[in-house]
């Protein structure tokens, strides 16, 4: 499958389209988003007016069987994600969704299956994986320079977040039958999903999930540990209901540690024996553009290969569901 230009459409008018990932279509080369959905086409038309697409519908089917339209973006929450992902691909167009891939690893797996069948491309909106600052780690981990890996820790905590506070009106990403479950989902999957990238798949994982806050009916609080395939072992704890911020990844190795951030512009640090180096990042305007800017350059024949499809995107939805199977809510 081959463009001389992607032309895009999108399914989903979010807070997320607004800088992160919709302004990145007009802006690479060979590529353009053409066309916007949202249920609401008051909505939908004013993002198509702010943001200069030409086209906007109400009608996720009309979207997709637009024949203007090569490949689609879907940018809805998780629930949706699968039935538009197989609707895609019926259509023969490829698809680039949103993380987490879909509701639950099943799901996933059918997504995989039908694009498969349809030979059309999968992609994840794992967009880290294209960003300098997580390659400059993974660059650091290949070169050998803490020695031999032995395990990697997460510790990802931060105030309960004012949104959740009113059981009237919760917002979806703590709505388990649109997320599949709590802000363990939108946030530690992003965790996760780079740890898979700079240390390989997991093999194994085990964890405790709960909710001690009672703000909402999905867990709050996960601990787990995991090991990759390569042996190397993982811990990681998330909590959403704590008294401050905090988002730090540490890598152990036999002769050092590499030490980044997951969500802030911290520098990555690198500690040895000689002491502490720094490389700092300026964090994209959008966010997506460096993982879209690959994607678009192998639809178009080009020599990128996107590092995040929907194997790699299934992997993250399959380690989350170990880590929360045993919760108790």
């Amino acid at each position: 499958m081959k463009f001389e230009k992607v032309r895009w459409g999108m399914i989903g008018c979010g807070n997320v389209t607004e800088v992160k990932s919709g302004p990145a279509f007009q802006k690479i080369k060979n590529s353009e988003l053409v066309a916007v959905m949202r249920r609401t086409g008051e909505l939908a038309e004013d993002y198509a007016i702010r943001h200069h697409v030409p086209k906007w519908y109400d009608d996720a089917d009309a979207l997709i069987n637009d024949p203007n339209v090569d490949a689609v973006y879907i940018a809805t929450p998780p629930g949706s994600h699968k039935e538009y992902t197989l609707k895609a691909a019926k259509a023969g167009k490829p698809v680039y969704v949103e993380k987490p891939m879909a509701l639950n690893w099943a799901e996933c797996n059918d997504m995989i299956v039908a694009c498969k069948s349809a030979r059309v491309p999968l992609y994840v909106a794992y967009y880290r994986r294209a960003q300098p600052r997580f390659i400059k780690v993974k660059e650091l981990l290949e070169s050998n320079i803490i020695g031999d890996i032995r395990f990697v820790s997460t510790t990802q905590y931060q105030k309960a977040r004012e949104d959740v506070m009113n059981p009237e009106n919760l917002p979806w990403r703590v709505q388990p039958e649109l997320s599949g479950g709590g802000l363990f989902f939108d946030l530690a999957s992003h965790t996760l999903d780079i740890l898979d990238f700079l240390l390989g798949p997991i093999e194994e994982a085990n964890g405790i999930a709960s909710n001690q806050a009672g703000l909402y009916r999905a867990e709050d609080i996960v601990t787990g540990t995991y090991q990759f395939e390569s042996g190397i072992h993982g811990i990681g704890s998330w909590c959403f209901s704590a008294f401050e911020n905090v988002d730090v990844n540490e890598i152990i190795g036999s002769k050092g540690k590499i030490t980044f951030s997951t969500f802030g512009d911290d520098p990555v640090v690198l500690t040895t024996a000689d002491g502490k180096k720094e490389w700092s990042f300026e964090r994209p305007q959008h966010v997506h553009q460096p993982l879209l800017e690959k994607i678009v350059d192998e639809l178009t024949g080009g020599n990128n290969r996107c590092p995040s499809t929907g194997v790699t995107g299934a992997r993250t939805n399959w380690v989350m569901g170990e880590l929360v199977k045993g919760q108790k809510i």
